[in-house]
């Protein structure tokens, strides 16, 4: 079996509860997590973390901006960056801050949003140019220079199970037009909000099925990007999300069924109000499950059953203590929510800045080790029914 068989065999058996020979994972990693571990001397300046740690998953995302645009750099000095998207948006990279600060909106009222032309989702320099977009180039650094989706695509296919990536429209709408602006919008004309909505819904299917399309069988999956709650509940109605953001949701999944692929939502915060209609919709498992948020993978694990699929959950607070018997407890307990399959270890987010080199390594050895199939927990075994 090719090592790209081997590895979609087994994630695709964890996301429908069989065991595969050994628990799958995946990661996503802060630039600051690389960035330390190159200057102690540990990495080269070429080091990829999925190829040396021989990770099993991999999330790739084409180019979803709005209108289809090189990134505008407006300012630019080592302490900060400023630039302008194909989102509209203004935004600005700190070198000192972890997280980009979007400073404005070129869509702020009714009237622009419902003005707002998007370029055709099906574009192929979405996914054959290399053209910088908002999601792959502006985060915790600029990155700019991005290989083409396709080419992306191509040069992890052989060695890796490989997830495309789609936003799901509160994911888009927030980047448009700036999280409390949408939110006080939402409160004051939710009909007028959903019509958008909707148009959303529109381009991400659209994006869904181009990508689907160009990776021309290499995708195994898709993660949905949605954030839609904070770390105490949902940022709006649970029943306003039901009505309006569902619908757009199922269309997703259904393009990504309809290809043979699996779903993995990505939601930070406590969305947990809404799982039951997440798995109505069709979405097969649940990220990242941030710890901070009171989600625990093995409780949630006793809840669901089979119905559902889990990926992440292992606190990355703990592993940032370096501590071997802390990250040893964190990782073989939530090791549990994989008897009977349905669980992709991961962290509760990304890997950030503050966890050693050695000591992330060190998660990845007690997967492989206590991962295997029967799982070899000790003391850290819970029961599960």
């Amino acid at each position: 079996m090719s090592r790209a068989r081997a590895k979609i065999e087994r994630v695709r058996a964890a996301l429908e509860h069989r065991e595969p020979d050994r628990v799958p994972m995946g990661e996503f990693f802060w630039t600051s997590f690389i960035r330390r571990a190159r200057g102690e001397g540990h990495i080269p300046a070429d080091f990829d973390p999925y190829r040396h740690w021989d990770l099993d998953l991999v999330v790739l995302t084409p180019n979803m901006d709005p209108h289809i645009r090189p990134i505008e750099v407006l300012e630019e000095s080592d302490a900060r960056t400023v630039v302008r998207t194909g989102f509209g948006a203004t935004i600005e990279v700190h070198a000192a801050c972890p997280m980009p600060h979007y400073a404005d909106f070129a869509t702020k009222t009714f009237e622009q949003m419902e003005a707002l032309r998007f370029d055709d989702p099906r574009d192929e320099r979405r996914y054959r140019a290399a053209i910088d977009d908002q999601i792959n180039a502006v985060g915790d650094v600029l990155n700019r220079g991005i290989a083409p989706f396709v080419e992306r695509v191509e040069r992890y296919a052989d060695d890796f199970c490989v997830f495309g990536g789609v936003c799901e429209p509160h994911e888009m709408l927030w980047r448009i037009m700036g999280t409390e602006n949408v939110l006080v919008k939402l409160a004051e004309e939710p009909l007028r909000m959903a019509r958008f909505i909707e148009r959303l819904g529109d381009f991400l299917t659209g994006i869904a099925e181009a990508q689907i399309a160009a990776a021309a069988g290499r995708l195994s999956g898709l993660y949905i990007w949605g954030d839609i709650a904070y770390v105490k509940g949902m940022f709006f109605s649970p029943a306003y999300w039901r009505e309006v953001y569902k619908p757009q949701l199922r269309r997703i999944c259904d393009v990504a069924h309809a290809a043979g692929l699996k779903t993995i939502y990505h939601g930070c915060g406590n969305a947990s109000k809404v799982y039951d209609d997440m798995i109505e919709a069709g979405v097969d498992a649940y990220n990242p499950l941030e710890a901070k948020a009171r989600l625990d993978v093995v409780e949630l694990k006793r809840k669901y059953g089979r119905r559902w699929a889990f990926n992440g959950n292992i606190d990355v607070r703990v592993l940032a203590t370096n501590d071997r018997a802390r990250i040893r407890r964190e990782v073989l307990t939530r090791l549990n929510a994989a008897k009977g399959g349905g669980y992709i270890a991961q962290s509760d987010h990304s890997v950030p800045g503050d966890v050693d080199f050695a000591s992330y390594d060190y998660v990845v050895q007690l997967v492989r080790e206590h991962g295997r199939y029967p799982l070899q927990l000790g003391e850290f075994d819970l029961p599960i029914d």
